[in-house]
């Protein structure tokens, strides 16, 4: 006998049971459930006490399980009925998918999406179950070789388990590198218009509450992502098994300063403009999401433009607070910290406005002990000495709205690594952030990775609510990331993720990027220069203290 305990009732029963037994479910609701604090399929079948939680698409795990899935179903539709062309997923902007036909550049998107939505719709309708099948690894790869899955062998000499778990669905057999939901009918809800040289797939997103948000057009941030998904093959690291290659081929010392040199050609590039209109530019601003290296790339471009005759100072924003009785609070009465009302716009926009006419400016001081301004001091600058401003807000017109717009040029830094396992899954950019912060905080906060993946969730809400809604009004959009830097963040982050218990709600996060990570061949960080980005993370920056 074993009791189980769900929806605020408790029920006892002395033979094993399906998740999918336990609760009704014919609107679809309930992709995947929470059996003490792992996740589950709704296919799991067990015998011994257990809380369980039915999650729905407002869960960010859900939402993985949800667009993996979805991917499963579109690679399908194509194999009915487009069998000899071969499609590539990637991450995009606007909270979507990028997909291509790789060996068809050529091949007319908006009637093959035509096709492939009927199709889709079809098997939705249809219903049809998802089964998961365990083969073995040398299974997998010839089941790889007869269906001409060349992109996808090599990845599973890193693959650390003895098994695959394929997943067949009315005679297709594919693996996503995740969960699934229950069956086809789950994935009523996507969107799907041409793009470029493919076409965008947008899904539901817990952040938008378990619906789909309105597609919002970013080409600048579109242009940094294909210029990062060539430079990605051209240096032969577009998958993990290229990219694990160069640590085999004993290339590692001339990948990780290609990668570096990249940095630097994007720096040139950046100081090159700055400098050719430095009489009209007065202040840089600078934005990005959460762990994007905004710290080493400031540091980085001041000395960037002291190459070039300019003499940088940096004003902080966080001196622009206000008092604490002041700042907007949110529902719960606490004070929102991250609302640009947080800051005295009016007096920043006076004091900017001052400095660049050359006038002597008392700068405010901000007591983060006494939670109010402690202070003034002195300032003036010339005009060989642009501002630099970085914070949340920087790219937001209304902390500039009084400073001509030609004065000032904004800069939104995130990474945009390309990267997959293979043609079908792509690797998440804000995985990449979520374990770049990881790492910084448990190296320099003596922070866990609970405690990070704690506060991710609101991390990411204050993102989409200040941050990206301001990414287009950036004049260039730099790249932070680096293609070898998950080879070498795997080593900090493991020991980390390793210890968070499995009774906790968020192990399964920890779980999922346990498993990702360990595809990664490790690269010792001592091939890591010390003014390198990623040193922000790791240690060993020449830009921090001791």
């Amino acid at each position: 006998m074993f009791t189980i305990r769900y929806n605020n009732t408790e029920v006892q029963f002395d033979q094993a049971i399906r998740l999918r037994d336990l609760i009704e479910d014919p609107d679809h609701k309930y992709p995947v459930a929470r059996v003490n604090n792992r996740l589950r399929e709704m296919s799991y079948k067990f015998a011994y006490d257990a809380d369980v939680e039915f999650l729905t698409l407002d869960n960010r795990e859900v939402v993985h399980v949800y667009e993996a899935s979805l991917r499963y179903l579109i690679a399908m539709a194509f194999h009915n009925v487009y069998p000899d062309y071969q499609i590539k997923f990637k991450y995009s902007v606007s909270r979507s998918i990028f997909c291509y036909i790789v060996n068809d550049l050529e091949a007319d998107i908006k009637d093959i999406l035509k096709t492939i939505g009927a199709e889709m719709e079809r098997l939705v309708k249809l219903d049809l179950p998802f089964v998961r099948k365990s083969v073995t690894t040398e299974e997998a790869k010839a089941f790889y070789e007869d269906n001409h899955y060349e992109d996808r062998i090599d990845i599973l000499n890193y693959r650390p388990d003895d098994t695959v778990h394929f997943y067949t669905c009315d005679g297709y057999m594919n693996y996503m590198y995740s969960y699934m939901v229950p069956s086809t009918g789950y994935l009523a809800e996507f969107h799907m218009f041409p793009f470029d040289i493919g076409f965008l797939i947008q899904y539901p997103r817990a952040e938008a509450d378990g619906v789909i948000p309105p597609y919002q057009a970013a080409p600048k941030y579109i242009d940094t992502l294909r210029r990062a998904s060539v430079w990605a093959s051209v240096v032969e690291a577009d998958t993990i098994a290229n990219l694990n290659r160069h640590v085999h081929a004993n290339s590692v010392v001339d990948f990780v300063h290609m990668c570096e040199a990249k940095h630097n050609a994007l720096l040139t590039e950046l100081g090159d403009r700055i400098a050719k209109n430095k009489q009209q530019i007065r202040l840089i601003a600078i934005a990005g999401p959460s762990s994007s290296g905004k710290t080493t790339f400031s540091n980085r471009l001041r000395i960037e433009l002291m190459t070039r005759g300019l003499r940088p100072i940096t004003i902080s924003l966080d001196d622009y607070y206000l008092a604490r009785d002041l700042i907007p609070k949110e529902p719960d009465g606490s004070v929102d910290l991250e609302h640009i009302h947080a800051l005295d716009v009016e007096l920043f926009n006076q004091n900017m406005m001052d400095l660049i006419a050359g006038v002597e400016v008392d700068l405010p001081i901000f007591d983060f002990t006494t939670k109010e301004r402690g202070g003034y001091r002195k300032l003036k600058v010339t005009e060989d000495n642009p501002i630099i401003i970085e914070g949340i807000h920087a790219l937001n017109n209304e902390l500039t709205n009084r400073i001509p717009k030609e004065q000032t040029y904004k800069i939104y830094i995130s990474p945009q690594l390309q990267l997959n396992l293979d043609n079908h899954n792509p690797i998440s950019i804000t995985n990449l952030r979520l374990l770049r912060r990881i790492v910084r905080d448990h190296q320099f906060r003596n922070a866990s990775a609970l405690r990070t993946i704690t506060m991710w969730d609101s991390v990411r809400a204050g993102e989409f609510r200040w941050i990206y809604p301001n990414q287009e009004h950036a004049d260039f959009v730099y790249n932070s990331g680096l293609q070898y830097e998950l080879n070498v963040l795997k080593k900090y982050a493991l020991p980390t993720l390793q210890e968070i218990p499995n009774d906790s709600e968020h192990f399964i996060t920890a779980n999922r990027l346990i498993k990702f990570l360990k595809y990664f061949v490790d690269i010792d960080d001592k091939f890591v220069p010390n003014n390198s980005l990623l040193r922000e993370f790791i240690g060993g920056s020449c830009f921090q203290e001791d």
